[in-house]
C-alpha cells in the first residue's frame, strides 16, 4: 500500500512538470516582433529575477540556520527533520523562480498575441499560469515522495515506524515549504506596493499620466511587483497550504484508531487523491478556451469547474476501492469521508464565490464604493471599510459549517480529507490565479508601447477578469488556511497528549488573547515597511520630475532602474523581522509559557488571523475594482474627482490586499506547523 502511494506520488509529479516543461516551451516559441516590447520586458524580467536571486540569498542563512538547530535539538532518525526541512525550502523556491520566469516570458507575448484577438491573448497568459500551477503541486509531490521513499526505505514502513519517525521527518518538509512562503509573500508584498502606491500617486494623481505610461519612473518597478508578488508569492504561499494539508492528513490518518492496515490506508489516502487531483488540474487547464463574443471568466470557470467534477469522480472511486472493505469506527463508513472531500471542494468553490460577489465589477458592494467616491476620499474609505468588515462574515460561515459537517461525518480526520478537498484542483486554480498579473503586465507593456486601442481594450478586458480571479484566490488561499492550520493544530495536539483543552485555565487564555493579539502586530509590520517604502518611491518618482523635465515631453528617459533598486532595497530589508516573529514566537510560548500557553496561541492566531485576512483581502480587492469602475467610465471617468477619490481608496486597499492579508494566512499556518515540529521536543521538556 506505501509503495502504491509512492507510485502515484511519483506519478502525479511527473506529469505536473512534464505538462509544465512542455507548456513552457510552447511560451517561449510565440513571437515577439516589437524591439520596444521586447526592451520594456527585459527591463522588467531582469528586474524580477534579480529581486528573487536576491531575496533568496537573504533567506539563505535564515534555513541554514533552522536546520542547523533542528538537526542539534532532535536526536536519532528524527535529526534527518533537518535534510528535509532544507528540501521542503528548496522545492518552494524552485516552484517560485520557474512561475516567475515562466510569467516574466508570457507578459510580452500576451500583449504582441492580443494585437491578433482575445483568444490568441487569453491563450498565452492562461498558459504562462499553469506553469506556475503545475510547478507548485509537482515540486510538492516530488519532495514529498522524495522524503517519503527516502525515510521508508530507512526505518520501515508499518504502522507504527510511520508514526514515530516518517511523519514527524516529513513535518519538516512542511516547515520548509512555509518558511520560504512567508519571507516570500512579505518580501513579495512590499515590493509590489511600494512601487503600485509610488506608480498611482505622483503618476495618475499629480503628473496626470496613466500609471502604466512609459514616462512613469515607477511603472517598471510596478510590473515587476505584479510578478514577485502575485506569481511567486501566491505560488509559495499555496504551495505551503498544499503541503501542510496533505502532510497534516497523513499524519492524523496514522494516528487514528484501528488496525494497522486501517491505519496505514488512511495515512496514504491524502497523496493518492493529491495526485488524482493533479490530473484533474491537467484536463482542466486544457478545457479553458475562449470562443468569440464570450468572456474570458466562463472560459476560466469551465477550466476551474471541470476539474473540480472529474476530482470528484476520481475521489469517489479511489476511496470506495481504499476503504470500502475497513471497520472505519463511524456509522457513515468510507462514503463519510468522500462527503468529507466534497465538502471542502465545494466549501472553495463557495468561498470563490463569495469573494467574486464582494469585490467583483459590477456588482453591489463595489458599487457601493464608487457612489461613495462621490463625496470625496472619506466617504470612499468608509464604504471600503464597511464592504471589507461585511464581507468577512459570509466566508466564515462556510468555513465553520464545513468543519462541524466534515467532523461529524468522520471526525477530525474527516477534516483533514476536506481540507485535501479543497485544495485537490490547486494545479488549475492558481493557474486561473497566477494569469491576472500576467495580464496585468501584458496591458501595461500595451500601454507603454503605445499600441492601437483596440489592443488595450483586449489587454484590460483580460486584467480586469484577472483582478476577480486574483480576488477568489486570496479567498481560496484563506479558506484553506484555515482549515490547514486546524489540521496541523490537531495533529500537534495528538503528539503533545492534550486531548482536551480547559479554556479556563489561566495560560490557555494568555495564549489566546497574545494569538488574537498577533496578526494585528504582524499586519503592523507589513503595512508600516509599505508605508515606509511607498514614501521613498514617491520622493523618487517626484526628484525625477522635478530634476528631469524633458521626461514628460519624451526628451529624456526615466531611471528606471533607480525605482526597481528602491523597491527591492526596502523589500529585503524589512521582511526579515515579521518573518523571524512567526517563527520564533510558537517556540518561545512553546518552552516558556508551556504547552497549554502554546495551544491557546494557536486557537487565538488561528481565530483572529482568519478574520481579519478576509477582510483585508476583499477590502483591497473592492476597492480596486471600483477605481476600475470608475476609470472605466463611471461617475465622470478617468481624471474626474471621484476617480482621484477612487485612487486614495485603492492605495489604502492595495497594502492590505496584497501584503498583509495575504501573509497572514501564511502566519497562521506556519505557527501550527513550528508547533508541529517542536512537539516532541515539549513533551519531553515538559514531561508530557
Amino acid at each position: 500500500m506505501f509503495g502504491t502511494a509512492l507510485l502515484f506520488g511519483g506519478t502525479g509529479c511527473v506529469l505536473a512538470l512534464g505538462y509544465a516543461l512542455f507548456r513552457t516551451r510552447w511560451i517561449n516559441n510565440q513571437p515577439i516582433t516589437e524591439e520596444k516590447l521586447l526592451r520594456i520586458r527585459g527591463y522588467v524580467a531582469e528586474g524580477a529575477m534579480a529581486f528573487l536571486t536576491r531575496e533568496y540569498t537573504v533567506i539563505l542563512p535564515f534555513v541554514l540556520l533552522v536546520a542547523l538547530l533542528l538537526a542539534v535539538a532532535n536526536s536519532g532518525p528524527l535529526r534527518l527533520q533537518a535534510a528535509a526541512f532544507v528540501l521542503g525550502a528548496a522545492c518552494s523556491a524552485l516552484a517560485g523562480f520557474i512561475g516567475m520566469r515562466v510569467a516574466t516570458q508570457s507578459n510580452a507575448r500576451t500583449a504582441s498575441a492580443a494585437r491578433t484577438g482575445l483568444s490568441e491573448a487569453l491563450r498565452v497568459s492562461f498558459a504562462g499560469g499553469s506553469v506556475m500551477g503545475l510547478s507548485v503541486v509537482g515540486f510538492a509531490m516530488a519532495g514529498i515522495s522524495i522524503v517519503l521513499f527516502f525515510a521508508g526505505r530507512l526505518y520501515g514502513t508499518a504502522a507504527d515506524s510511520l508514526e514515530g519517525v516518517v511523519f514527524p521527518i516529513l513535518s519538516g518538509f512542511s516547515l520548509g515549504a512555509s518558511s520560504i512562503a512567508l519571507f516570500a509573500r512579505v518580501g513579495g508584498g512590499i515590493y509590489t506596493k511600494a512601487a503600485d502606491i509610488g506608480a498611482d500617486l505622483v503618476g495618475k494623481v499629480e503628473a496626470g499620466i496613466p500609471e502604466d505610461d512609459h514616462r512613469n519612473p515607477a511603472t517598471i518597478a510596478d510590473n515587476v511587483g505584479d510578478n514577485v508578488g502575485d506569481v511567486a508569492g501566491m505560488g509559495a504561499d499555496l504551495f505551503e497550504s498544499y503541503v501542510g494539508s496533505i502532510v497534516g492528513a497523513m499524519i492524523l490518518g496514522i494516528e487514528a484508531a484501528g488496525s494497522s492496515s486501517l491505519r496505514l490506508r488512511l495515512a496514504v489516502l491524502p497523496l493518492i487523491l493529491a495526485a488524482l487531483g493533479i490530473g484533474a488540474s491537467i484536463i482542466g487547464v486544457f478545457l479553458v478556451r475562449v470562443k468569440p463574443g464570450r468572456s474570458p471568466q466562463r472560459a476560466l470557470n469551465t477550466g476551474t469547474f471541470g476539474a473540480s467534477i472529474l476530482s470528484a469522480l476520481l475521489m469517489f472511486f479511489a476511496i470506495e476501492l481504499l476503504l470500502s472493505g475497513e471497520v472505519l469506527g463511524h456509522a457513515a463508513g468510507w462514503v463519510g469521508i468522500f462527503f468529507c472531500a466534497i465538502v471542502g471542494l465545494a466549501s472553495g468553490l463557495l468561498i470563490g464565490g463569495l469573494t467574486e460577489y464582494f469585490t467583483g465589477t459590477g456588482k453591489r458592494p463595489v458599487q457601493v464604493i464608487v457612489e461613495g467616491s462621490e463625496t470625496g476620499p472619506a466617504t470612499t474609505i468608509i464604504s471600503g471599510l464597511g464592504v471589507g468588515m461585511l464581507s468577512s462574515f459570509p466566508p466564515i460561515i462556510v468555513i465553520a459549517a464545513a468543519i462541524l459537517g466534515c467532523f461529524a461525518l468522520a471526525g477530525l480526520y474527516g477534516i483533514a480529507i476536506g481540507a485535501i478537498g479543497m485544495l485537490i484542483t490547486l494545479g488549475v486554480q492558481l493557474a486561473v490565479d497566477a494569469y491576472g498579473p500576467i495580464a496585468d503586465n501584458a496591458g501595461g507593456f500595451a500601454e507603454m508601447v503605445e499600441f492601437p486601442p483596440e489592443v488595450r481594450d483586449i489587454t484590460d478586458k483580460l486584467d480586469s477578469v484577472g483582478n476577480t480571479t486574483a480576488a477568489i484566490g486570496k479567498g481560496f488561499a484563506i479558506g484553506s488556511a484555515a482549515l490547514t492550520a486546524i489540521i496541523l493544530f490537531s495533529a500537534f495536539r495528538k503528539v503533545v497528549g492534550r486531548e482536551v483543552v480547559d479554556l479556563l485555565d489561566v495560560n490557555v487564555i494568555v495564549g489566546i488573547l497574545l494569538g488574537a493579539a498577533l496578526p494585528y502586530l504582524f499586519s503592523s509590520l507589513a503595512i508600516g515597511a509599505i508605508g515606509s517604502a511607498a514614501f521613498a518611491m514617491i520622493q523618487e518618482v517626484r526628484r525625477q520630475f522635478r530634476e528631469m523635465p524633458g521626461i514628460l515631453d519624451e526628451t529624456e528617459e526615466p531611471d528606471y532602474r533607480r525605482c526597481v533598486d528602491i523597491s527591492t532595497r526596502a523589500a529585503l530589508r524589512r521582511m526579515v523581522f515579521p518573518g523571524v516573529l512567526a517563527a520564533a514566537t510558537p517556540v518561545l510560548v512553546g518552552f516558556i509559557g508551556g504547552v497549554d500557553m502554546l495551544t491557546g496561541l494557536l486557537v487565538g492566531v488561528t481565530g483572529s488571523g482568519v478574520v481579519l485576512a478576509i477582510f483585508m483581502a476583499n477590502a483591497g480587492g473592492a476597492w480596486d475594482n471600483a477605481k476600475k469602475m470608475i476609470e472605466s467610465g463611471a461617475m465622470g471617468g478617468k481624471g474626474s474627482e471621484p476617480h482621484k477619490a477612487s485612487v486614495v481608496g485603492d492605495t489604502v486597499g492595495d497594502p492590505l490586499k496584497d501584503t498583509a492579508g495575504p501573509s497572514l494566512n501564511i502566519l497562521i499556518k506556519l505557527m501550527a506547523i513550528v508547533s508541529l515540529v517542536i512537539a516532541p521536543m515539549l513533551k519531553s521538556y515538559w514531561g508530557g
